[in-house]
């Protein structure tokens, strides 16, 4: 911990912008680091959010922060003046990607203050192939083939990608996910 803030206080002083990709809540812990740099530097948090059903947030996370656990350190974040987003990934073909679950999701980074939202679709890299097929046989064992399918090389189809990051950037436009802070913490020109 102590390492990770002594690295955003460096990046302040600096002027260095950064942005950080995030699963955690712990970030809450330096609000008071992150408003210094971004006083100085362009800084900009995205709490990955790509769903938020329990159960399968349970079996494709374990061990993260709940997702409106997330929310909520979003929401802070933002209150404090910080630019902070939500990244809708990785959606998940057949598990996340309902038309339902994504408007849940980006009506719930509406509500909590995202200044923006961004998505992307799973990717099967070797290693990360193996173990999260052995993970989606062992809970969701139906859906095994399909995938096999889809992810013949590592990166979905963009006939398949495509028509869901479409369905997301309306559902981005519909809910006017935009930059709303009271108090945007922005560093001079």
């Amino acid at each position: 911990y102590r390492l990770t803030r002594q690295c955003l206080e460096v990046l302040g002083a600096a002027r260095s912008p950064f942005s950080i990709v995030t699963r955690g809540t712990m970030i809450v812990r330096d609000i008071d680091v992150l408003q210094a740099a971004a006083a100085r530097a362009a800084v900009h948090v995205s709490f990955s959010v790509p769903t938020l059903d329990p159960e399968i947030w349970r079996r494709t996370e374990p061990g993260t922060a709940p997702p409106r656990q997330r929310l909520r350190a979003l929401r802070l974040l933002v209150d404090a003046g910080i630019d902070a987003g939500v990244g809708m990934a990785p959606i998940l073909p057949g598990l996340s990607d309902a038309p339902a679950q994504l408007a849940e999701v980006v009506r719930a980074a509406r509500e909590a203050g995202a200044t923006g939202l961004w998505c992307n679709v799973l990717h099967l890299r070797p290693g990360t192939r193996e173990h999260f097929l052995e993970s989606l046989a062992r809970h969701w064992p139906t859906l095994l083939p399909r995938y096999e399918q889809l992810y013949r090389t590592p990166y979905l189809d963009r006939r398949e990608s495509e028509p869901i990051k479409a369905r997301v950037a309306a559902l981005r436009a519909k809910h006017a996910i935009a930059d709303r802070r009271a108090r945007p913490l922005t560093p001079p020109p």
